[in-house]
C-alpha cells in the first residue's frame, strides 16, 4: 500500500474561484448567499442560493469545447485545471497512470431542464444533439479525462450530499492500491435551475430566511431552519507520497483513513440515532490507525437542518465519546452554502488548507448553540495546528462517509 498525499486543490465557488480567494474569504468570514439572480424564485418558499456570479469557462477551456459542453461539465473541467496548476504536476508520462474520480448528486439535471423546455417550445430539432451526453453524473469525469488525456480508472458516483467525499476516498483508494499513480477527486454539482430547486423546496429542507441571506445558513444554531443550495466544483490531485517528495511539491497532507455507510433507514431522514454515521467515521479512524483522542479537528458536514445538526452530533458522541464535546468543530455550509455532491470536495480543502496554514474558519451564523448541538464549535477564526481532522459527510438515501486528514511530514 502506498501513502497517499494531496497535492493541489482547484476550487469554483460562491466565495471565490481558486484555492487562494476561497481559503481568504472563509478566513475573513465571507458569505456568499444572496438573493436568487439566475431565474424567478418567487413561487418558492425559498428564494436564496449561492451563485458564482464570476464564473468565465472561457478562461479555462478553448472556444470549441465551451460550446461542446454546458455548465455542470465545464465547472468541474475548471475545477481540475486549476488542482492540477496548484500541484505544479507534469503528466508527461502519466497520463495512462492518472485516474478521476469525480461525485455529484444531480449531474446535468438542470440542463435537461433547460433542454426540454426549448423541446416543449420549439420542438425536437431545436434541443442540442449533446443533451444525451450532458445530462449523465459521468459527463464530469469524462469530460476531464478527455480535456487533459487521462486514461487511468474513471469513476462518477451519484452518493448524494456524500458524493465528493466518496470520490475522494475511492480516488485515495486507488492511489493507496497501486491502480493509479495520480488521481483527480472531488465533486461538482450545477442545481439552480426552477425544476431542481422547486424539488428541494417542496420537501420544505431550505432555509427560507429570505430577508437575511448572508444570515440564512446557520449550522447548529438553535433558529436553523435548512440549507441553502449552492453550485460549484472542488477538485484535490491526489498522489503517491514519494513521488510528492521525490518532486518537491508542496504537500497539503495526506489521506490516510476513509469510511462509508448507510443508514438504510429513510430517504431524506438521517437515522435517529447516528449509528450509522458514527461507525463509517469510526472505519475511518481505524483504517487511519488513530484513537479518538487523537483527532484534534472535526470538520462537520453541518447542513444546518433540523434534523441532520442533531444526529451529527449524536454520531461524534459515539464515535469520539465525551471528548466529542471538547474536539474543536468547524462547519462552513453557512458561508459557501450546500452545493450537494461538490461541498465534501469544498471541505476535504477546508481541512487540508487547515492542516497546511494552521488557522480554522468559524462557524458564522452561530448565534445561540442548539442544546443538542453540544459541540466545542469555532466561534472566532482560530489559530490551531492540527495533527489530525475528521471530514465527515452525509447525504438523502442515508448516505455517510467520513475521510481523516494527517499533517504533511507526521
Amino acid at each position: 500500500m502506498y501513502r497517499v498525499g494531496v497535492t493541489g486543490i482547484g476550487i469554483v465557488s460562491p466565495l471565490g474561484i481558486g484555492v487562494g480567494p476561497f481559503w481568504d474569504a472563509l478566513l475573513a468570514g465571507k458569505v456568499g448567499i444572496t438573493r436568487i439572480r439566475r431565474f424567478d424564485a418567487s413561487p418558492f418558499s425559498s428564494q436564496i442560493a449561492a451563485e458564482i456570479a464570476d464564473f468565465d469557462p472561457g478562461t479555462f477551456l478553448s472556444p470549441r469545447r465551451v460550446r461542446r459542453t454546458e455548465r455542470f461539465a465545464q465547472l468541474a473541467v475548471s475545477a481540475a485545471h486549476l488542482a492540477f496548476e496548484d500541484a505544479a504536476l507534469s503528466l508527461d508520462g502519466h497520463r495512462e497512470q492518472t485516474g478521476v474520480f469525480v461525485g455529484s448528486a444531480l449531474g446535468g439535471v438542470a440542463y435537461a431542464e433547460e433542454q426540454h423546455t426549448i423541446y416543449r417550445e420549439r420542438g425536437i430539432g431545436a434541443m442540442t444533439p449533446l443533451l444525451a451526453v450532458s445530462v449523465f453524473a459521468g459527463a464530469a469525469t469524462t469530460n476531464i479525462a478527455l480535456e487533459f488525456g487521462l486514461c487511468g480508472p474513471s469513476v462518477a458516483n451519484a452518493n448524494s450530499c456524500a458524493s465528493g467525499v466518496v470520490a475522494i476516498g475511492e480516488a485515495y483508494r486507488s492511489v493507496a492500491r497501486g491502480d493509479a499513480r495520480v488521481a483527480l477527486g472531488g465533486g461538482v454539482e450545477a442545481p439552480l435551475s426552477p425544476l431542481v430547486f422547486g424539488a428541494f423546496a417542496i420537501i420544505r429542507s431550505m432555509s427560507t430566511r429570505n430577508d437575511e441571506p448572508e444570515r440564512a445558513s446557520r449550522p447548529f444554531d438553535r433558529d436553523r431552519d435548512g440549507f441553502v443550495m449552492a453550485e460549484g466544483a472542488g477538485i484535490l490531485v491526489l498522489e503517491r507520497l514519494e513521488d510528492a517528495l521525490a518532486r518537491n511539491a508542496t504537500v497539503y497532507g495526506e489521506i490516510v483513513g476513509y469510511g462509508l455507510t448507510n443508514d438504510a433507514y429513510h430517504m431524506t431522514a438521517p437515522r435517529p440515532d447516528g449509528a450509522c454515521l458514527a461507525r463509517a467515521i469510526e472505519c475511518a479512524l481505524r483504517e487511519a490507525g488513530l484513537s479518538a483522542d487523537e483527532v484534534e479537528l472535526i470538520d462537520a458536514h453541518g447542513s444546518a437542518t433540523v434534523l441532520n445538526d442533531k444526529t451529527e452530533t449524536l454520531a461524534f458522541k459515539r464515535a469520539l465519546g465525551e471528548r466529542a464535546r471538547s474536539v474543536p468543530v468547524t462547519a462552513t455550509k453557512g458561508q459557501h452554502g450546500h452545493a450537494l455532491g461538490a461541498t465534501g470536495a469544498w471541505e476535504s480543502a477546508v481541512s487540508l488548507l487547515a492542516l497546511a496554514d494552521g488557522r480554522v474558519p468559524r462557524v458564522v451564523n452561530l448565534d445561540h448553540a442548539d442544546e443538542a448541538c453540544d459541540l466545542a464549535c469555532v466561534r472566532t477564526t482560530a489559530t490551531q495546528r492540527p495533527a489530525n481532522v475528521l471530514c465527515t459527510s452525509a447525504g438523502f438515501g442515508g448516505i455517510n462517509a467520513a475521510l481523516v486528514f494527517r499533517r504533511a511530514g507526521d
